[in-house]
């Protein structure tokens, strides 16, 4: 008993410790937004839209296939996600709104926001989780550090 108790606690400390990581405070964002986002890897496609709004005091997070059918839907609240909706949790989605929260923060913010954070011409890096590079300030792919895996991001009904 003690030992699954034991195991239980480590497995919790481990999804803790893998959270992506997130500002003290919320940026300010032109919400509410609507984007394309095309996720690229391992040489296949595909495409989500995903919807940011305000509600309240927290960010909802929803992101649809192209058929409307919900792939994950999240709530920023005073710097935690919490699950929205009956969805299996989404780590990969999290991770996703997480770098698109950091893309998205101003170059104003984002020294204060993400003290390590990088910027250099057109690229903004959190070193050791992503690296944005900007076609413009609403065109813009994420790259997850360590994984052969990037996003394309497209405000919707924009040309690609």
């Amino acid at each position: 008993m003690i030992r699954a108790l034991l195991i239980g606690c480590l497995l919790l400390l481990s999804a803790c410790a893998s959270q992506p990581p997130l500002p003290a405070t919320t940026p300010r964002l032109p919400l509410p937004l609507q984007l394309h986002v095309q996720r690229l890897a391992d040489g296949q496609t595909q495409d989500w839209l995903l919807v940011v709004q305000r509600e309240g005091a927290a960010l909802r997070w929803s992101m649809m296939d192209p058929l409307g059918i919900p792939q994950a839907r999240q709530k920023l609240v005073d710097g935690q996600w919490q699950a929205d909706g009956l969805l299996p949790p989404n780590p990969q989605a999290r991770e996703l709104f997480a770098a698109l929260l950091f893309a998205l923060t101003s170059a104003d913010e984002v020294g204060a926001l993400y003290p390590s954070a990088q910027a250099r011409d057109l690229t903004r890096t959190l070193p050791g989780h992503w690296q944005i590079v900007y076609q413009s300030s609403e065109v813009f792919s994420v790259n997850i550090a360590g994984q052969p895996l990037s996003y394309r991001i497209t405000p919707l009904g924009a040309a690609r």
